[in-house]
């Protein structure tokens, strides 16, 4: 994944925060905002609760390519955020089903949203 694909910065995650579009599912909890960019961008938050660091950077890992083999079946133009909560690592067709199906609900109530503030 190239470094445009990716969010980084403290103020970018928290606006994806403040936005409020979530959906979990497992061990994921995932955030949306519209970027206004024609691709999405990526990021990750993990906390030392889920284990040790080689734990860590592996789900990183396996999410980020996730992410990478699924962006042309993922809705562009949003900022997707990442909260891996505790749970072993799982396998990468795991995660890019469960990405698949979570950005897709969460670009429909992003778009729910933004017709019915219109």
């Amino acid at each position: 994944m190239d470094r445009s694909r990716r969010l980084g910065g403290r103020a970018n995650f928290a606006s994806v925060y403040e936005a409020g579009v979530k959906e979990t599912r497992g061990p994921l909890r995932i955030f949306a905002r519209p970027n206004g960019l024609t691709h999405s961008r990526f990021g990750i938050s993990i906390s030392r609760r889920v284990g040790i660091a080689a734990k860590r950077n592996r789900i990183k890992r396996l999410l980020r390519e996730a992410f990478r083999l699924s962006q042309r079946d993922l809705p562009s133009g949003y900022d997707w955020v990442v909260v891996v909560r505790p749970h072993e690592p799982a396998e990468l067709d795991e995660y890019r089903l469960l990405l698949n199906e979570i950005t897709n609900v969460l670009a429909n109530k992003v778009e729910g949203k933004t017709k019915s503030n219109e």
